[in-house]
């Protein structure tokens, strides 16, 4: 069982993904009040408010002496739904969560982010630092609905292995993948009632309107209500009404592979973006599972 430190864990989607796959989380740390607020009702280790910029927690963190870190620092400033600046300061907490993992060096770690980061400069740099500290590197861009997620979610995974070769998962990862897309009746059958569901696109040259039997699209940070007077877009697969409504908070976060046991608790507002943010939780699984046997291909005493 490995020792495992969630940084920047948000409610807990890689905790729980994680721990679902028998890792030892021994702590977790995030600076946001609303999400670790839901963390701490969640699970039963310790959950800190810190600033992961600070060399003082980064010296924190070390003397845990983690088997492993898994983490997904702040994605803002690099997603399609952002900005698309690294120079905007989120960025630099990709560059801390790196120099966390050089000063604590885990056997092993995951960064989680959206597969743009993979563009930029600062990912460049913690690549070659990593390399530098002696870090084998596996590199895997996902989309969720392969993972045992009802969704359509795209994202990079950067594992690593101290001594390790690169690639150390790529022959793991394809073996774990569904040969097909889940759809959210495969995941949710007819529990929620609706056949359609209505989500607010980023722009009006998209379709608004989707079916259950096909993988939701990306749960976001934010959801709105269907507008009055909407226009039915070509793309749109029925009529706006009352056949069609927008997913509750509660729904969404199934769609993220959160349990109904999961207690999400707080403002709504706040709700929406820790579950949009969160790491999909049986997609976190299934990077702890290729780990998991990959590690015991380590441990396995060589035949004879």
């Amino acid at each position: 069982m490995l020792n495992t430190i969630d940084l920047f864990s948000g409610c807990g989607g890689l905790s729980l993904g994680f721990q679902n796959e028998g890792y030892n989380i021994i702590a977790a740390y995030d600076n946001w009040e609303p999400a670790i607020k839901v963390y701490e009702k969640n699970f039963s280790h310790k959950i800190e408010k810190a600033d992961l910029a600070s060399s003082i927690v980064h010296d924190s963190i070390s003397k845990h002496r983690p088997d492993i870190i898994i983490g997904g620092p702040p994605c803002q400033d690099f997603s399609g739904a952002g900005l698309r600046d690294e120079t905007l300061g989120r960025a630099s907490l990709t560059m801390s969560f790196a120099e966390i993992i050089l000063k604590s060096r885990p056997k092993f770690f995951v960064m989680e982010n959206v597969c743009r980061v993979t563009n930029t400069n600062v990912f460049k740099e913690i690549v070659t630092k990593f390399k530098m500290a002696g870090y084998g590197l596996s590199s895997h861009k996902l989309d969720a609905s392969y993972c045992g997620v009802p969704q359509a979610r795209k994202r990079f995974f950067l594992v690593g292995h101290l001594s390790g070769n690169d690639g150390f998962l790529d022959s793991i990862i394809p073996k774990l993948l569904s040969k097909e897309k889940m759809s959210i009746y495969d995941y949710l059958g007819d529990s929620l009632g609706v056949e359609y569901y209505f989500r607010i696109p980023r722009s009006y040259t998209r379709r608004a309107i989707f079916s259950i039997y096909e993988p939701s699209v990306t749960i976001r940070g934010v959801e709105r209500p269907i507008p009055k007077g909407y226009k039915r877009h070509p793309g749109d697969l029925v009529e706006v009404g009352p056949k069609v409504r927008t997913l509750t908070i509660l729904e969404r976060s199934y769609i993220q592979t959160f349990p109904k046991t999961f207690c999400f608790d707080g403002t709504k507002s706040d709700l929406n973006q820790m579950i949009g943010n969160a790491v999909p939780v049986n997609m976190a699984a299934l990077i702890g599972k290729a780990i998991k046997i990959y590690n015991q291909t380590l441990n396995a005493p060589e035949s004879r």
